[in-house]
């Protein structure tokens, strides 16, 4: 083995925390700058015509943007990395690659906007067929398989009602029948569950989200393990152009270090919320995968190393009653968006969901999300009851 196969090797045995905080980001070579300097030039020297050096038009690359995607890649443990302006446009390039009239399976519980994307972009301008269908039932998906199905599309845990898929069994499906499997690994994060590793093809993550962890920046970014379809992937990113600048890079870059050590505290937090909620009469329903009696729990367990930050919870009186405590929070500001430090609440009915009012994927009017943040735990109950009293 030479040096450089022994060189990464070493550093694939590194822990994911150590990796956050070092893969990509090696200090300047020229000033010894621990943090590595935001490039903010859109065009680079060449040696002579036609020979660039490591980049040559900031579209095509970034040294801050591969420093991004270098970090993120090694987080899934995944041979490749690309970034992107935002979720969505990470999506938009994945979509691309679904040839004219075939189909696209997606679960009946999945993000608004990607929803959006799927059947109000893709579906009118490239006749791009589509399904909504149970995927926590992979026998069941099997038989009712449509036969011109080129992807499938899953959430685990799901956006909003945290349903979890077992993703190795659904990838079995899906690659006995030639379909590539995409998984939004949002609310997980890399930190809790790495989808490449059981059997997915791609992983999308909105880094506005968890890996940004700040509200302050919007991104994307996707990884993969399989050489040709990266290039596909990074050929459609520089041809579109959904890239982002080397600031939102930076902000995602700098979020991703604590990844970690923030999740740890998202997850012990929530655990708090989720124990207010399951012992409160106005509470109808809690949507947590670690409670026993959530359908997802043994998928989620099996896949993932903690149950995250995200609670969804159904009101005993109602809509009207949702509408009320989402109001009357204090330390739960009412926003859409998730993942960063600050708690929020939302109502998905008739915020980030209102998109699918009328499909297969409506949400529950009585329906509230939480982003549980960092703040003191016993605060955070205390909001909660005195908006749920």
């Amino acid at each position: 083995m030479g040096d450089t196969e022994s060189s990464e090797l070493q550093r694939s045995r590194l822990g994911f925390e150590t990796r956050a905080i070092h893969d990509g980001q090696a200090p300047d070579a020229v000033t010894g700058a621990v943090v590595p300097p935001i490039s903010l030039s859109t065009t680079f020297a060449q040696d002579a015509v036609g020979r660039p050096r490591s980049y040559e038009y900031a579209r095509s690359g970034n040294p801050t943007r591969t420093a991004l995607e270098t970090c993120v890649a090694s987080l899934e443990d995944a041979r490749h990395g690309l970034a992107f302006a935002s979720g969505l446009a990470a999506e938009d390039a994945i979509l691309r690659l679904v040839p004219p009239g075939k189909r696209v399976l997606i679960g009946l519980d999945a993000y608004g906007g990607t929803y959006r994307l799927i059947t109000a972009v893709w579906a009118p301008e490239r006749q791009t067929a589509w399904t909504a269908i149970d995927l926590t039932d992979p026998a069941r998906l099997a038989e009712e398989w449509p036969d011109d199905t080129a992807l499938v599309w899953m959430e685990t845990p799901s956006n909003p009602l945290l349903t979890c898929i077992d993703i190795e069994a659904l990838a079995d499906v899906a690659h006995a029948r030639s379909a590539v499997l995409v998984v939004d690994n949002t609310f997980a994060t890399p930190y809790l569950q790495r989808p490449l590793s059981h059997g997915a093809d791609i992983v999308v993550h909105s880094a506005t989200k968890y890996l940004g962890g700040h509200s302050d920046v919007i991104g994307g970014v996707l990884t993969v393990d399989d050489d040709e379809l990266a290039e596909r992937l990074a050929y459609l990113q520089n041809a579109a152009g959904a890239v982002p600048g080397p600031f939102d890079c930076y902000l995602v870059l700098r979020g991703a270090k604590t990844l970690a050590v923030r999740m740890d505290r998202h997850c012990e937090n929530a655990r708090a919320v989720v124990d207010l909620l399951v012992r409160h009469p106005a509470v109808d329903r809690v949507m947590y995968p670690q409670l026993p009696d959530h359908p997802g729990h043994a998928a989620a367990a099996k896949q993932m190393l903690d149950f995250g930050g995200m609670v969804s919870f159904t009101l005993a009186d109602g809509p009207e009653r949702a509408i009320q405590v989402a109001e009357r929070t204090e330390l739960f500001t009412l926003a859409e968006s998730l993942g960063a430090v600050e708690s929020l609440i939302e109502h998905p009915g008739v915020m980030t969901h209102a998109s699918v009012a009328g499909s297969p994927l409506e949400v529950p009017a009585n329906l509230l999300r939480l982003s549980v943040g960092l703040e003191s735990a016993p605060d955070l109950v205390a909001d909660l009851e005195q908006a749920l009293s």
